[in-house]
């Protein structure tokens, strides 16, 4: 039986599964075998280092644009102010509320701390489509009702306790606790919330209710979550990034350079800033590096010309850009004899977790392989279609891996401090097996010299660090 990864739902997952993978030589499993016709195909897929060098160049351009005032409003990414000026320090103690939304589920956590002590209750909740795609108003009714049967079951229905909302939707912040959601993504289309304050439809939803009380005093995106999470136990954490259903980075950025920032320095003289990089693109900037997969993926996706940068990267979108490859290549006759299945030629089939799993096969052995295509009514496969068919998918996750890769070196070599952990989190990078590995690879060619980095998997994801800004914000009102 072969290794399952779950691929989707990044909230719905133990850290205790989380497992970096042991270092491993990638091109071993691109051999010979594989069919020259196929390696001709997939070529547009594999990028060289002249198109790394001009993504890392359009990238910067784009951040700066979303830094600067007269062009933050034309810009593509647009780099939001968090308003978030300090990391965890270690002093930070008491109890602490996280709501943590930006998927399928969200969770509810309880966080007591001490300068010794982390201790941890949380509770998953699952978000039915029909509230996806309903109104604003029924969703975060349905979250607040969530809420408080949680807070009945932890005893704290009588206590008036920080929370920290960690909102992983692309975030306008007017300050620590307003936020005016600019889109929805990830499948996500409640009416009545895009141009509004987030804190204040969930304010208006516990109003309604009448039973819990509850002191919101942050709203953030998942990207500082992660960040934050990683900080309390690496102080050397100035980058935050998510490679899940989505893909998005924040960074620690001077405030002299963001034009926008309004607030009182607190001392730092530094804020954390939310690139919504998943936008990257959106304008034509990365049409030279899209292949007619992205373009089918994209035509078809809930939200066309929207989120290009993250449709070439995660994994709401990596299995189907896979099967769409896979798709014309049978019907050239370039694999299964020519001969499919329904289910391969059906839209969405070909999950992402798919791919973590064939590429889990030893070199030389395909049982994953096998498995996953009988389970698509294709048991006609030849080893040579197992090869292929593994190829494919490495191509493709290879590629996301640079993308992201590229990103991060933009990020570091523009902060250009001596040493940086990046903070991560997001089932791509955290089930498929030879991610890191390959972010580590390409990173360390990307980045300027006299730049140290490690990559740091974020142990409990953006909820921690939802109650981790809590904690800070209420250290510095003390």
């Amino acid at each position: 039986m072969r290794q399952k990864f779950g691929i989707f739902s990044l909230e719905i997952y133990d850290s205790t599964l989380a497992v970096i993978p042991q270092q491993f030589d990638y091109n071993a499993n691109l051999q010979t075998e594989v069919s020259v016709r196929i390696r001709e195909q997939c070529r547009e897929l594999v990028y060289t280092d002249a198109q790394c060098k001009e993504i890392m160049q359009k990238l910067l351009e784009n951040l700066n644009r979303g830094l600067g005032t007269q062009t933050h409003n034309s810009a593509i990414v647009k780099c939001f102010v968090t308003y978030v000026q300090d990391l965890p320090n270690g002093t930070e103690k008491g109890k602490f509320l996280a709501l943590d939304l930006g998927g399928t589920n969200f969770r509810v956590l309880l966080i007591e701390l001490s300068e010794s002590h982390f201790e941890m209750r949380s509770k998953i909740f699952a978000i039915p489509q029909h509230i996806m795609l309903g109104s604003g108003e029924q969703l975060f009714d349905h979250i607040a009702d969530c809420m408080a049967k949680f807070m009945k079951e932890e005893k704290v229905m009588d206590e008036t306790l920080p929370l920290g909302f960690t909102f992983s939707f692309p975030l306008t912040q007017l300050g620590l606790t307003k936020g005016r959601l600019e889109r929805w993504t990830k499948g996500f289309n409640c009416s009545g919330v895009v141009g509004n304050d987030v804190v204040k439809l969930l304010e208006d939803a516990i109003n309604r209710r009448g039973d819990i009380k509850i002191d919101i005093t942050a709203v953030l995106n998942d990207t500082t979550g992660t960040l934050m999470s990683c900080a309390w136990k690496n102080h050397n954490c100035k980058i935050g990034l998510i490679v899940g259903t989505g893909s998005n980075a924040c960074y620690v950025e001077k405030q002299k350079n963001c034009e926008l920032f309004d607030d009182q320095n607190n001392g730092s003289g530094e804020v954390l800033v939310n690139t919504e990089w998943g936008a990257f693109g959106d304008d034509g900037a990365l049409d030279f590096a899209r292949s007619e997969y992205d373009r089918s993926v994209d035509k078809f996706s809930i939200n066309p010309g929207k989120q290009l940068h993250e449709k070439m990267i995660s994994g709401m979108y990596m299995g189907e850009l896979v099967r769409l490859a896979l798709e014309r290549f049978t019907k050239e006759g370039l694999l299964f004899g020519g001969k499919g299945s329904e289910l391969l030629f059906t839209r969405g089939r070909f999950y992402t977790k798919y791919v973590s799993e064939i590429e889990s096969d030893p070199p030389g052995s395909y049982a994953n392989c096998k498995e996953i295509l009988e389970e698509l009514h294709i048991k006609h496969a030849t080893e040579q279609d197992f090869v292929n068919v593994r190829y494919v998918c490495e191509c493709i996750s290879k590629r996301a891996a640079h993308l992201v890769s590229c990103g991060i070196a933009t990020l570091l070599n523009k902060m250009n401090e001596p040493r940086v952990t990046v903070g991560i989190d997001g089932s791509v990078y955290r089930y498929h097996p030879h991610f890191h590995n390959l972010m580590m690879e390409k990173i360390s060619e990307l980045v300027n010299p006299n730049i140290t980095f490690d990559l740091m998997l974020s142990e409990d994801g953006s909820g921690r660090g939802a109650a981790l800004v809590a904690a800070v914000a209420c250290r510095k009102r003390r």
